[in-house]
């Protein structure tokens, strides 16, 4: 078995909890060959839960660092906050991070796009049978599945269905009964796009791909989560523990860091409130996916092919009940997905860079859990400012996709190596299929 011989050095910080923080670095000495431990990065932090790193040979900012600091200190911290190599600093929390927590949820920790997550399904179609030009893939899927934003998200708004299928109208229907009751008694949650937001995708970093395994087999992937409903009951209650912390004259290291206690009445409408919108957003995901599929099938230059014949569907935006370490926590994974022995996910890069299929290893120190992409190296202004048009056409001359003004936040520069993330990560997940895109449909 491989020893982790651990050294340590001091570095001062004036933002985090503790002015002085250890930091120890894991380094392996091989006595295993079979099983080589590449070790994490183990921040201790004075008057906080340490911090695991798994952060090897990528950029780990020092904001981050600090955010996640602030989270540590928290008193209902279990054990430590796990950081993936795809961290970067966020809004309420930090991206890329897993925070299992006694007794409390902190609502902007899981964010505003409750439920976000991936899917994938590999078909029989391969590259051979693609057509030469694969405008016309793009443009069914763009044809297929509400994407993007207008009319400032009113009655005209393009990435809202109209009319929505009957199929979506169904699943709707399924979900609309237990939404009713958080409604009554949370009313402004309502006031916006709910069912005709189901089964689209949305903006920002959501994506839908058609891409390429190993050996040329054709698989289906998309990202997006609970849409305009899942922000709105985010915002809600991140607005309801704020006010909690002032009626109980609670102090935080950032206000964003406010919680809700478990056995009160605003814990239980937002755990009922948090399940319903992680359950939407994976129907969103299965409802796009089908008519992905649809779309496809239409096309006269396709052969007949069969879809799903392998599938995942997970979430990284997520809260759940675990039990880590003989303990019943609540694991919040913002950026995380989870990576149990045996567990399927999914971690993409960006535009223009390969993507995973992944089996968790179940690794304990990570409360079992794996990164959720490249992470960002350039904040969307950066991004907008540093690189060109000329810039994201060559880096995405490869893929079927937008190459405009428009998804320069997006473009590949803007986020980290895959290949170096998926390095840091090795003792969490295995590959089991590296893809790369040939299509991109960006909202």
């Amino acid at each position: 078995m491989a020893r982790v011989l651990l050294c340590c050095r001091h570095i001062m910080t004036t933002t985090s909890p503790a002015a002085e923080s250890t930091v120890c670095r894991g380094s392996v000495q091989n006595t295993d060959t079979q099983n080589p431990e590449p070790g994490y990065e183990v921040i201790n932090l004075r008057s906080a839960k340490p911090i695991k790193a798994w952060t090897r040979g990528v950029p780990f900012a020092d904001n981050a660092k600090q955010q996640l600091a602030r989270i540590a200190s928290l008193p209902f911290i279990h054990k430590w906050v796990a950081a993936m190599p795809d961290v970067h600093v966020g809004k309420g929390a930090t991206v890329g991070s897993v925070i299992a927590t006694h007794r409390a949820v902190i609502p902007a920790a899981v964010g505003v796009d409750i439920g976000c997550g991936m899917m994938a399904v590999r078909t029989s179609l391969d590259a051979s049978q693609l057509p030469d030009h694969l405008v016309e893939i793009r443009s069914a899927i763009e044809a297929a599945v509400p994407h993007g934003r207008t009319d400032h998200g009113g009655r005209n708004d393009r990435g809202a269905w109209g009319n929505s299928p009957a199929s979506h109208v169904r699943a709707w229907d399924s979900l609309s009964t237990r939404y009713d009751r958080i409604l009554a008694k949370h009313p402004k949650i309502g006031r916006g796009n709910d069912r005709s937001h189901l089964g689209t995708l949305g903006t920002g970093n959501h994506f839908i791909e058609v891409c390429l395994d190993e050996t040329d087999r054709v698989w289906l992937m998309l990202h997006s989560g609970s849409r305009g409903v899942g922000n709105r009951i985010g915002r809600y209650f991140i607005e309801l523990a704020k006010q909690d912390m002032r009626r109980f004259f609670i102090n935080l290291p950032d206000a964003d860091l406010a919680y809700l206690a478990q056995g009160t009445e605003n814990f239980v409408d937002y755990t009922e409130a948090l399940m319903w919108a992680q359950d939407y957003a994976r129907t969103n995901r299965e409802l796009m996916m089908g008519s992905i599929v649809s779309a496809l099938r239409s096309i006269a230059a396709l052969p007949e092919f069969d879809a799903a014949v392998e599938a995942v569907n997970c979430h990284h935006n997520y809260v759940s009940w675990e039990n880590h370490y003989g303990k019943n926590v609540l694991v919040t994974r913002k950026g995380a997905v989870r990576a149990r022995q045996g567990d399927m996910g999914i971690i993409p890069g960006s535009m223009g860079a390969r993507s995973y299929i992944v089996r968790g290893l179940g690794n304990p120190q990570s409360f079992h859990s794996c990164s959720h992409g490249a992470g960002r190296v350039m904040t969307r202004t950066e991004a907008r400012r540093r690189v060109t048009v000329e810039d994201h056409a060559r880096a995405t001359a490869h893929v079927e996709c937008r190459k405009d003004a428009g998804v320069i936040d997006e473009t590949p520069a803007a986020y980290k190596s895959i290949d170096a993330v998926m390095q840091a990560q090795r003792d969490l997940v295995e590959v089991v299929y590296t893809l790369r895109q040939v299509v991109c449909v960006k909202g």
